[in-house]
This record gives structure tokens, sequence and C-alpha cells, in this order.
């Protein structure tokens, strides 16, 4: 008999956590699971789930912002949906699908809940109090799971003097599938189409795709290239992605006298497949929980600057990339003049994180592993 899997995420857009969700929804051999998936909004995720044939289940209570009114009624939605749908294994995603979602399965009954921690909002710039709250929250919606998975070690060793919970959390690292890219020349005509620029045809681009929030660092990616900027004139900086800090961002910019330098794309449907574009991908995290886009930059063959946070430095290593102090423009413009002049020792990182990539970030690991967690024949 199939295993009957619900995922339960709380946003409909389109980042790491929802990629991650995506790929498990429509991998998990159908001989074996059957998948559906509840989720609030109506964003990219719910398209591309209904094309794979994912069943949808919506969730309309469930938002981001805490709300003790929303929260409530998600609560009860989530605990109804459940009993309804009877699964064998519910797997959470996202802290307010963690939370809510973790004690509503409880309560109906939920053979097997499975949380999966793509990071902790206690590692952001918060007050220490929110900091505070927030971790003990973390520790109380880890404690009501059967397992916790955490998609690197990093994120494992953050919880390693929480009590009652050690031997719930198994460590399954993020896998994907090597993107369809584009061929370079494809890739800048598409991102020169969408950013509505014309570059020439020697110019050198850095790239970033990530949501445009504080937690990216990216304020300090657009400090180190105004460092570089004079002294490179056919060098750009394209970054992907939306979010609440692009009013910000584009203010720096503007500071730096940047705004024909520095190009915001905006949401772009599977970005990863610009990623040809670039000749140098910069991700500047304050924090990180692994990094899927670092792995899509390892498959695609780029060079790579990343901060040395979380669980970055379990992709990105002495030899596949160059790793940065968080918060340090200085040091990011360094390794970007560093790869720029450099061609062999650019070409050697890249080469060596592709390797790295495929051999030990590969999607059919994680969903072996993930299956075997599921049926509990985990090692």
């Amino acid at each position: 008999m199939k295993k009957k899997i619900l995922f339960v995420i709380t946003k409909s857009n389109f980042g790491g956590a929802q990629k991650y969700v995506f790929d498990l929804a429509r991998s998990l051999p159908k001989d074996q699971f059957e998948v559906a998936v509840a989720t609030g909004g109506n964003g990219p995720l719910l398209q591309k789930l209904q094309g794979e044939h994912v069943r949808i289940i919506p969730i309309l209570s469930l938002t981001r912002d805490i709300d003790a009114k929303s929260d409530l009624a998600a609560f009860f939605e989530l605990l109804a949906i459940f009993k309804k749908e009877q699964p064998d294994v519910v797997h959470l995603n996202s802290a307010k699908a963690g939370g809510v979602g973790a004690l509503a399965a409880r309560l109906a009954r939920v053979p097997e809940i499975i949380f999966t921690a793509h990071g902790w909002a206690f590692n952001e710039d918060r007050p220490c109090w929110q900091r505070t709250l927030i971790k003990f929250f973390s520790w109380i919606t880890t404690a009501l799971t059967h397992h916790t998975i955490a998609v690197s070690d990093a994120i494992k060793k953050d919880t390693s003097w929480w009590p009652l919970v050690g031997d719930k959390i198994v460590v399954i690292k993020n896998g994907i599938a090597k993107p369809d890219f584009y061929t370079k020349e494809d890739a800048r005509q598409k991102l020169f189409t969408i950013t509505k620029t014309a570059l020439p045809k020697d110019a050198q681009i850095i790239g970033t795709i990530a949501e445009l929030h504080k937690s990216k660092g990216l304020q300090y990616a657009i400090e180190a290239f105004s460092k570089i900027a004079s002294q490179n004139p056919s060098l750009y900086y394209f970054i992907l992605g939306d979010g609440d800090e692009r009013e910000n961002l584009e203010k720096t910019v503007t500071k730096y006298g940047l705004k024909n330098r520095v190009i915001f794309a905006g949401f772009v449907d599977d970005a990863a497949r610009l990623l040809p574009a670039f000749d140098i991908f910069v991700l500047p995290s304050i924090t990180e929980a692994l990094g899927l886009v670092l792995l899509e930059a390892g498959f695609t063959g780029l060079p790579v600057i990343a901060t040395n946070v979380g669980g970055i430095p379990e992709i990105i290593g002495n030899e596949t990339g160059i790793l940065v102090p968080t918060r340090n423009p200085e040091m990011i413009s360094k390794g970007i003049s560093d790869i720029l002049s450099n061609k062999e020792y650019a070409g050697n990182l890249a080469r060596m994180l592709q390797a790295h990539v495929t051999e030990k970030f590969s999607l059919k690991r994680m969903i072996t592993e993930t299956s075997a967690l599921y049926t509990g024949k985990q090692g």
C-alpha cells in the first residue's frame, strides 16, 4: 500500500523551501507514495505543482507574519485537513507551518510528523528578545515532531544543546537535479530582454539570485562592486529576485552612482536557467542554511564567492570557491578582482565546485534518504 505524504508549506512563492517541496513532491517514487501539497497564497509553486499533476490543498488562513487571529484559524484549518486526509506522513516546511502544523498534526494523531529546518530565524539580525523567543518556539516545534530534517550539518549544530530532541534531528543535505540551462548567448539575450538592457559583447557580468531580504547581505555586494567598478568599466552586476529590501538596495545603488551598472531583474521564473549569463556568482548572505542557488551555480560551472556562514562552507571550500567573512565588502571585491585577473584560477574553482556538487548534492541522493525516513528504513 502506498504511503500518503502531505507536504505543508506557508507560502507558495518559489524560494529555496518551495523548490525543496516541489522537487520532493514530483520526484518521490509514485509506486511507493501518494503525494499532496497544502500551502497558502497563490504563487508560482502552485502552477509548477499543477504542471506535475501534484494535488494541491489550499490553506486560506496561513500567513508568514505572526498574527494571533490568523494563526489560530490556520491551526484549526490544518487540524481539519489532517483529520480529513489522514496522511501517513505530514512533512512540514517553514517556521510558521512547522509550529502551527506540528501541534495540529499531533492532535490529529498523524503517525509520522517531519519538519525540515531550512534555516533558523533566530540566526537573523533581530533584537535579542526576539531571537530568544524564536529559539524557544523552534525547540517546541522540534519536540512536537517525530523527526526534524536539518539541511546541513550547521543547522543540526545549532541545536546541539537543545534538551530532549537530539535523537530526532537527522541531516539530509539538499540535493538538486541539474537545471536545464540556456546557452551563454541565449541566457544573456533573455536576461537583457527581461531587464531592457543592452551591453557590449565583451561585458563581464557578476550575478546573484536571491530573495531581496536583509539576511542575504546584498548591500555588501553592492558596496563591494562600487569599489572596483571604476577600474573595470565593462563589469556589471545583475541581481535576480524580489523582496522587501528592493527599495533600500536601489537607494544604495543610487548612492554609489551605479544605476546603469547594477541592474535589478526582479523575480524571474526558472532563474537558474539564466546562470550561464554570468561570469562570476556572488552570494553575500548574513545567514544561510545551505544555499540551493550555490548548487545551481556549481552545476553551471561558475566561479563562486560566498560568505562563510551556516552551511555554505559545506559546499564552498578553499578549492571550490572563495569564502569571505560576512558583512565584508573589501573581501568580496578582492575575490572578484582575483577571479577577473586569473582565468586559470577561476576555471579551476569552477571545475572543482562542479565536481563536488555533482558527487555530493544530487537530487537522487536526497530523494533516497528522505524516502528512507518516510518508511523508517534510514540507516
